[in-house]
C-alpha cells in the first residue's frame, strides 16, 4: 500500500510540512514520485517514520536520528528494545511522581504523614531519569554501562542536603566559567579553579575513587563533540563549551 504526503501525515499524526522537511534534510525520502511529481510512501517508509517519531518522543535531535538510521550497523530490534526500556523507566518515574503528589494531598487533608525523604523522592528520580534519557546513550557508549549505572545509583542515594549541595556546585561551576572566560586564557588561575570545581562536581556523580584525569579529559572532549553537551555550556555563556574543554585539558596535563 502507498500513501500520499497528506495520507501519510494523517496516519502518523503529524503535518505534511513535517514530512516534506524530513525529505529535505535527508531523513525520510518517499518511495517514489509520480509522473506529476507527487510523493508516495510505502510500508518501508512508514516503518522508518515510526522509528523517527519514537526517537523524537525521546527528545533525540533529528541530526542524531539521521546518523543512527543511516548507520549500516544500525540494529532496529536492539533500538526498539532500548526505546521500550526507556519508556518503562519513564512510566516508573511518572508513577513515583504521581504517588508523591497523592501522598502530599493526603497529608494536606490530615490523612497521612509524609517523611521528609518521601517529599523529594519523585522529583529526585525524575531528574535521574531525564539525565539518563538525555545523555545516557552516549555516556554508556563511551564509558560503559557500569559508569552510567553507578552515577544513577549515586544520585538516587543522595540525601536532600547532598542533592542541594550538588545543584549549588553546578551553579558555582557555571559562575566560574563566566569569570574564567573573561581572561581568554584556559591556563589562567581562574581557568584552573574552574577545572577544579568541575572535577569536584563530577565526583559528586561518579562512584567514589573512580575519578581519573584520562576520564575527565574524555568527558570534556564530549563538550565540543556532542551537540547536547555543547548546547548546555553554550547556554551558560557563548564560547563556554570549548573554553571549559581547554581548561580541563590544561588542568589534567599538570
Amino acid at each position: 500500500m502507498e500513501y500520499t504526503v497528506n495520507e501519510c501525515a494523517r496516519l502518523a499524526g503529524i503535518s505534511a510540512r513535517t514530512l516534506r522537511y524530513y525529505d529535505q534534510i535527508g531523513l525520510l525520502s518517499p518511495a517514489r514520485l509520480t509522473a506529476a511529481g507527487y510523493r508516495l510512501y510505502g510500508s518501508r517508509e512508514v516503518d522508518r517514520l515510526q522509528q523517527i517519531l519514537l526517537y523524537r518522543a525521546m527528545e533525540i535531535p533529528l541530526s542524531q536520528i539521521r546518523e543512527m538510521l543511516q548507520d549500516p550497523g544500525f540494529d532496529r530490534e536492539r533500538a526498539l528494545n532500548g526505546h521500550l526500556a526507556t519508556l518503562r523507566e519513564k512510566r516508573a518515574q511518572l508513577d513515583t511522581v504521581i504517588q508523591t503528589v497523592e501522598k502530599s494531598l493526603q497529608q494536606l487533608k490530615g490523612e497521612c504523614t509524609m517523611k521528609d525523604s518521601e517529599k523529594f523522592e519523585g522529583l529526585r528520580r525524575r531528574a535521574v531519569e531525564e539525565n539518563e534519557a538525555r545523555y545516557g546513550r552516549e555516556i554508556r557508549r563511551r564509558f560503559g554501562d557500569e559508569a552510567m549505572d553507578g552515577a544513577n545509583e549515586k544520585s538516587r542515594s543522595l540525601s536532600e542536603k547532598q542533592w542541594e549541595d550538588r545543584e549549588a556546585l553546578q551553579q558555582c561551576v557555571n559562575d566560574a566559567l563566566r569569570r574564567a572566560l573573561m581572561t581568554s586564557d584556559p591556563g589562567s588561575p581562574e581557568a584552573m579553579e574552574l577545572a577544579r570545581l568541575h572535577r569536584k562536581w563530577l565526583c559528586s556523580y561518579w562512584k567514589d575513587d573512580t575519578y581519573t584525569k584520562e576520564a575527565h579529559r574524555a568527558l570534556a572532549a564530549m563538550y565540543v563533540q556532542d551537540e547536547r553537551f555543547f548546547a548546555y555550556y553554550e547556554g551558560v555563556i557563548p564560547g563556554g563549551a570549548a573554553f571549559l574543554q581547554q581548561a580541563i585539558e590544561r588542568y589534567c596535563a599538570e
